[in-house]
């Protein structure tokens, strides 16, 4: 049997080593390439059509679970793995709507990661045992109505892409820059955040997405 091709995106240098070292000491799995942020994995993954990708939630300027959401519409076919140190329910419903099939806790054992690796490339979902209860709770809670949609989901994906920049303190002309769409649209797109959000300052724009999961205050503080 063929060994799954996997790219591993994770933007702290020496955890994405050590998990592509113990990745590579498997036979089942042929690492075909790292990355560290959720850009150049979107541009590898065209290159490269690996069977799984393994992503962290927590990188700066594109976000695991907007690569996630990114790379399902336009490569329906890869599974997605998350990584995160991220254990409540918001993050693992989040990732699972961008189309996630994976959801994985950073603390688990190594032979987990290779449980969820089996279980995704086999068409089933996979979630950290911890993890499980606390989704399904949130499931009855909002199938009983106790919960409210999130507000993110009144954000294209262009703008929760854009919110999490300005919330990470780029400016109109870093964000442009980076996206490659004019200073002009930028502001444009903040201002229809803005209006949608019913926010009308940065800072509030900041709390949210860390409210949110868009980002993180240790983002923000870079």
């Amino acid at each position: 049997m063929m060994p799954l091709k996997v790219v591993l995106v994770e933007d702290h240098t020496l955890v994405r080593s050590g998990i592509r070292s113990l990745l590579e000491s498997s036979q089942e799995v042929e690492v075909v390439g790292d990355v560290g942020d959720g850009r150049a994995a979107l541009e590898l993954c065209r290159q490269l059509s690996p069977d799984i990708v393994l992503t962290d939630v927590e990188m700066a300027s594109l976000n695991g679970i907007e690569t996630a959401r990114q790379l399902h519409a336009t490569l329906p076919d890869i599974k997605i793995i998350m990584l995160s140190m991220h254990g409540d329910s918001q993050y693992v419903l989040e990732s699972l709507k961008a189309g996630a099939t994976g959801y994985v806790l950073k603390d688990a054992a190594f032979t987990e990661l290779l449980t969820a690796i089996r279980t995704v490339a086999e068409g089933r979902r996979y979630l950290s045992p911890p993890l499980a209860d606390l989704v399904m709770d949130d499931y009855v809670r909002r199938a009983n109505g106790h919960q409210a949609a999130s507000d993110l989901d009144k954000l294209s994906a262009r703008e929760r892409e854009i919110l999490q920049m300005v919330a990470e303190g780029r400016s109109s002309s870093q964000v442009a820059a980076t996206i490659h769409i004019s200073v002009r649209t930028v502001d444009t797109h903040r201002y229809n955040i803005m209006q949608k959000l019913g926010i009308h300052s940065i800072a509030g724009l900041t709390k949210f997405a860390i409210a949110h999961g868009v980002t993180s205050v240790k983002q923000t503080a870079t």
